[in-house]
């Protein structure tokens, strides 16, 4: 009967996809969608953390394409200031970052990229932040201050080309991992996001076939419910009621960062897979244990506390990692699963590789508020938000190219022991696995063309970390203090 229900609603959000294009789009179109393929792996895990570009991670891990060094061993990348003087890579000096800087922008990503030369990353906090140290967009921090993370990326499959799915901040690019589009998203506003694709998101497949998935998150589910108690249309509803009142304007702008809930509700999820598919960090804990994860399973941080977007303490969140990752080695369920620990972007912290060019996902261009006119603009004008959104928003660039490098590793028993992948990903690589996994066909052009992350993995002999591996432990014990109390 549930599954009836949730197969009901994806049918009404994939209606307007073609069913027979669909078949022959399939990894195999002679089977079945939702046909069991990979069968040494039944759960697959996404860990997306926030904000922190490969370099700034792991660019001194001597492991991967790390930051370029001299004949002393140290970074020797740069980027100038708008007055020309160089700002030298260097490791920051305290692992709590600082409010708002550096910008990961749609705008401070594209001035960042500079066309291919990665030299904007000090102007861009000039430009973007008034008076702000523009050497915070080329810190990094090394495996001292981050020892799990390190262990993580040494022990296991490292990719050194995944790269974030657009130049942009983190609600575009979470949708990306979604739907694999941003539908013509560029910003973290609350009021650009009334919208569903057209080709709906992964979810919607996954209920199709009756695939169970699960987004594990921190809010409590009185605060998830109360919104939704009209459904995701009177979600949308809401969020466009946003757009003509000029109470509600001020807050929803101020909150461009950390405003995000949990990833599903990015294109608005309704009460019914609130109910569904929304479970409690707790219960996460339990189902690892028990070996009771679903087929597909979203763990999302605590974006308050945990996240590791500025101004939080990065170490905060590598703890949180640990957990989760501990949580899945130890579960009864660890010999049959594959858990992907990756960013949504880069934060805008350096990275010295230009991100590749790529097939654009659809038809949808860039939206802009910062192009707003009449009533809106006039809202934004008057609340003073007009001058904070063009520093946010612009008009640059389409969706034809990825974001910076984030770290990336798989961790599974089947994971080859200290390999560095170099193909390029990007997160719709994580919606080709899925589809790969139970032969469903791809939701746009973007995933159409992805590679998936197999190659991380030996599937043809007797996997390598049957027995969980041990790793350093994370600079905060998970058994110590509670998340966001240091």
């Amino acid at each position: 009967m549930l599954k009836a229900v949730d197969r009901t609603l994806a049918r009404w959000h994939l209606r307007r996809r073609d069913v027979s294009d669909d078949a022959t789009r399939r990894p195999d179109p002679l089977v079945p969608a939702g046909t069991e393929g990979l069968p040494q792996i039944r759960h697959i895990v996404l860990l997306m953390m926030e904000n922190h570009s490969f370099d700034n991670y792991l660019g001194t891990l001597g492991h991967g394409d790390g930051l370029p060094v001299g004949p002393d061993g140290r970074p020797t990348s740069s980027n100038p200031r708008t007055d020309g003087s160089e700002v030298s890579s260097h490791r920051f000096a305290s692992t709590r970052q600082q409010v708002g800087v550096p910008s990961q922008s749609w705008n401070a990503s594209h001035a960042q990229f500079d066309g291919g030369a990665n030299d904007g990353f000090a102007r861009s906090v000039e430009q973007t932040a008034s008076g702000a140290d523009p050497a915070l967009g080329m810190g990094y921090w090394t495996k001292e201050d981050l020892p799990f993370y390190a262990g993580l990326a040494r022990t296991f499959a490292l990719a050194d080309r995944w790269f974030s799915s657009c130049l942009g901040p983190t609600f575009p690019n979470r949708r990306f991992l979604m739907a694999a589009t941003a539908n013509g998203l560029i910003d973290d506003m609350p009021l650009s996001m009334a919208d569903y694709p057209r080709t709906g998101t992964i979810f919607d497949l996954l209920d199709r076939h009756g695939i169970s998935w699960v987004n594990y998150h921190h809010v409590t589910t009185w605060r998830v419910l109360s919104k939704r108690l009209l459904g995701a249309g009177g979600l949308r509803g809401l969020r466009r009621v946003g757009l003509s009142l000029g109470k509600a304007l001020p807050t929803l702008l101020d909150a461009v960062r950390g405003n995000i809930q949990f990833t599903a509700d990015l294109y608005p999820v309704g009460v019914w897979r609130c109910l569904r598919h929304l479970r409690s960090i707790d219960r996460f804990w339990a189902d690892a244990a028990a070996g009771r994860l679903p087929a597909v399973s979203v763990v999302d941080p605590d974006f308050q506390a945990s996240s590791e977007e500025n101004p939080q303490d990065i170490q905060l969140g590598e703890q949180f990692a640990a957990k989760v990752i501990h949580a899945v080695m130890a579960g009864q369920g660890w010999p049959h699963t594959l858990l992907i620990w990756f960013y949504d972007e880069h934060g805008g912290y350096y990275d010295h590789v230009p991100p590749p060019a790529t097939v654009e996902p659809d038809e949808m261009a860039p939206r802009s508020l910062s192009q707003a006119r009449g009533p809106l603009r006039w809202v934004l004008e008057k609340t003073g938000k007009w001058d904070q959104l063009q520093a946010v928003d612009s008009d640059l660039g389409r969706y034809d190219r990825l974001g910076f490098r984030v770290p990336a590793v798989v961790v599974s028993p089947y994971s080859k022991a200290g390999y560095v992948c170099s193909t390029t990903f990007d997160h719709t690589s994580a919606l080709k696995l899925i589809e790969r996994k139970w032969n469903l066909p791809p939701l746009t052009r973007r995933d159409a063309a992805a590679t998936d992350p197999l190659d991380m993995v030996d599937l043809d002999n007797p996997p390598a970390f049957l027995k969980p591996p041990d790793l350093p432990a994370p600079a905060l014990s998970p058994s110590g203090p509670g998340l966001g109390q240091r």
